[in-house]
């Protein structure tokens, strides 16, 4: 792997003396440690130079300066960095081994915290250990990794030396965690479903394809939990939510990866009203707590609640604005939608392909994302966009004496579609009607794609009026994280082979 790299030779040169000198490279159990913050913590304006409290810490060594009888080492934990001093005088038993210690190792340290001259809160170690040999040569340059490509590639590189990724994933992970704190604080359950599905259903995308040797039976990677979500609905369980992954083996760009993460949500009783107010409000929830993070100290955020994304500042003030989808195709597409012959017009001036013979909402749709979508990203402050289309929404009930229409909102914020939610659908009769009009417009290559008959089944038992809603976590994260790639807020995400 590293054979012929002249760095791997010396570290496992490294390796052998520390075995010589009776220490186990790869390390053990390592109890009472504090983390790096928590040991930060500790120092005050009191701490004497030479130290005060005693602390046990672990930690990859960052930076190392050997200056003969002193070394000094900078460690980081997932909490932060600290400095560690290792004196001769301190350590006169373990000086030997203390000149082994190199860039990348994983080390512990015990001792008092101080601080040196120039005032930087120190470790001063009176013991200290190794917890695992690193024997790949790491990043020449280790204040940071900076080829955007290695960094994908190689996360655990990026993590190690990049502070701000790794800052990025943990505030994906505080973020995460509160919005399941808000949720269950609304009184919603947190379910599982299915993972491999026998009918790939609640959404039209297109599948991966896996086989179960066991039952010689094709499944698919589900690209929805809505249908599951539903039954658990009927049995019910009024009020659910899956923070959940879903596969769709479509394209890979700044904004899709074929393995995605997703809110989705169900609360019985409710409609899309509901559903507008519970993702407005989950919103500014998130905006104030990274706001609070990105202003520690400041407890109340201001009057006007922005978070930076790119080049421009988000506004999360609520109320969000609102704005029909038929007023947009108006204003942006030049005609009303419910003129067909204009509408057909528009979409062979605009080459949109079998304009002539296409579905009349489908051919909305297109032109909805060639015209009206592009003046959504270049504003990207969120908008709630509603009144869809009927035809384009087959899962969705029908707005009451206009049923041409859908039920419908999504979500536009920093230029994304961020959040699609509905009045759901419970009307047996018409959901296949519906599902059969889907299933009948697919391309050729969704031909694998059949009626959920179970789910018709269950829908049949009665299913509550009901509010639905779905958040791409990805794409939040980026718009919270202020990072413009899905790349940088998926830990792994799919890359084309090197």
């Amino acid at each position: 792997m590293f054979s012929d790299n002249p760095q791997y030779k010396d570290r496992l040169e490294r390796l052998r003396r520390w075995q010589a000198a009776g220490v186990n490279p790869f390390g053990s159990r390592i109890d009472d440690l504090l983390s790096i913050a928590a040991a930060r913590g500790l120092h005050t304006a009191d701490t004497p130079h030479d130290g005060g409290p005693g602390a046990g810490l672990a930690g990859r060594i960052l930076l190392l300066r050997d200056i003969g009888k002193l070394i000094f080492i900078t460690i980081a934990d997932w909490t932060g960095r600290i400095q560690v001093g290792l004196a001769r005088s301190l350590l006169e038993s373990q000086w030997s081994q203390a000149k082994l210690l190199e860039l990348g190792d994983l080390a512990w340290f015990r001792g008092k915290i101080g601080h040196t001259k120039t005032g930087e809160i120190t470790l001063w170690a009176d013991r200290f250990g190794l917890a695992c040999k690193a024997l790949a040569p790491l990043p020449d340059k280790f204040h940071g990794l900076t080829d955007t490509e290695l960094r994908y590639r190689q996360r655990h590189l990026d993590l190690m030396v990049n502070p701000e990724s790794l800052e990025v994933f943990l505030g994906r992970c505080r973020l995460v965690r509160g919005i399941r704190e808000f949720l269950q604080g609304r009184g919603f359950l947190e379910v599982e479903t299915p993972m491999m599905q026998p009918v790939a259903g609640g959404a039209a995308a297109r599948p991966f394809r896996t086989h179960h040797l066991a039952l010689d039976l094709d499944l698919y990677l589900r690209v929805s939990p809505e249908l599951y979500l539903k039954r658990l609905l009927i049995g019910g369980l009024e009020r659910v939510f899956e923070i959940n992954r879903n596969f769709r083996n479509e394209g890979l760009d700044t904004r899709h990866n074929p393995e995605f993460t997703m809110l989705e949500l169900y609360q019985a009783y409710s409609d899309l009203a509901g559903m507008m107010e519970l993702t407005e409000t989950l919103l500014c929830h998130l905006a104030r707590w990274r706001w609070r993070e990105l202003h520690p100290g400041v407890e109340t955020p201001p009057a006007r609640l922005q978070l930076p994304y790119g080049q421009r500042m988000i506004d999360f003030t609520p109320p969000f604005e609102r704005r029909g989808y038929g007023e947009l195709f108006q204003r942006h597409v030049g005609v009303d939608m419910a003129d067909l012959a204009a509408v057909r017009r528009c979409a062979e001036a605009r080459r949109i392909s079998d304009a002539g013979v296409k579905d009349p909402d489908v051919l909305r749709g297109e032109l909805f994302d060639q015209c009206v979508e592009p003046v959504l990203q270049q504003s990207g402050q969120p908008v709630f966009v509603s009144d869809y289309p009927a035809g384009l929404c087959p899962l969705t009930r029908r707005k009451a004496g206009q049923e041409h229409l859908a039920e419908r909102f999504e979500l536009y914020a920093g230029g994304m579609e961020l959040a699609n939610a509905y009045t759901e659908l419970n009307d047996p009769f018409v959901q296949r009607q519906t599902l059969e009009a889907q299933l009948a417009g697919l391309k050729p290559e969704e031909s694998m794609a059949r009626m959920d008959e179970d789910f018709l089944t269950a829908l049949s038992c009665g299913m509550p009026p009901a509010g639905g809603l779905g958040i791409g976590i990805d794409r939040l994260m980026m718009l919270l994280l202020n990072r413009t790639s899905i790349r940088d807020v998926v830990l792994f995400p799919l890359l084309r082979p090197a």
